[in-house]
């Protein structure tokens, strides 16, 4: 009988932990320190944050509207894109940023998608078999990740709304954890 207390016990001591890490923190990016939704101005623009702390920081995570957004300072450049990864959700706010022929890419950290910092086109290396000697080559899947503008004003970084007339592979995520949705940044 007490073998049953015991494990009962067991059991919901981690359903407890479990409970307490899926309501955590929702913001993952070590970098920053993002709270909640943005701020929105009058004309649309939505306050990221001040521009000298997220040169600091080299990222920072926002919402505008529900939606996750990331912003990468990068090599004397601002660039905001959706924060989850248009192939299957991964949290680009983790990834690593590399160069590939000229272009910053951000790797999705859960299945190693590039993605390029300015348009938001997926990289892949692939080969023309037609070629006598096929060798490996950066190719485009095409744009497959939202990008966002980014305007600085004043010491102030701000997103513009996303244009929701286009459509774009990454949007599919981007509603799916919106405002916190069933599975929150980071987990």
């Amino acid at each position: 009988m007490l073998d049953i207390i015991i494990l009962s016990l067991h059991y919901f001591i981690c359903l407890l932990i479990s409970i307490v890490m899926w309501r955590g923190a929702k913001d993952v990016d070590s970098h920053s320190s993002s709270t909640g939704e943005a701020e929105t101005k009058p004309d649309g623009l939505t306050f990221i944050g001040k521009e000298e702390d997220i040169k600091k920081s080299q990222r920072i995570t926002a919402k505008i509207n529900g939606r996750e957004i990331v912003v990468f300072y990068h090599e004397g450049k601002f660039h905001a894109l959706d924060s989850r990864c248009y192939h299957e959700g991964g949290p680009l706010c983790r990834g690593e940023i590399e160069d590939i022929n000229g272009q910053a890419c951000i790797v999705c950290p859960w299945h190693k998608f590039k993605i390029t910092l300015e348009t938001g086109e997926g990289l892949y290396e692939g080969i023309n078999p037609l070629e006598p000697s096929p060798t490996p080559k950066w190719q485009s899947k095409g744009v497959k990740q939202r990008i966002h503008k980014v305007t600085i004003d004043n010491g102030n970084v701000y997103v513009s709304p996303p244009d929701l007339s286009v459509s774009f592979d990454s949007d599919y995520f981007a509603d799916k954890y919106k405002n916190g949705g069933e599975l929150a940044m980071g987990k």
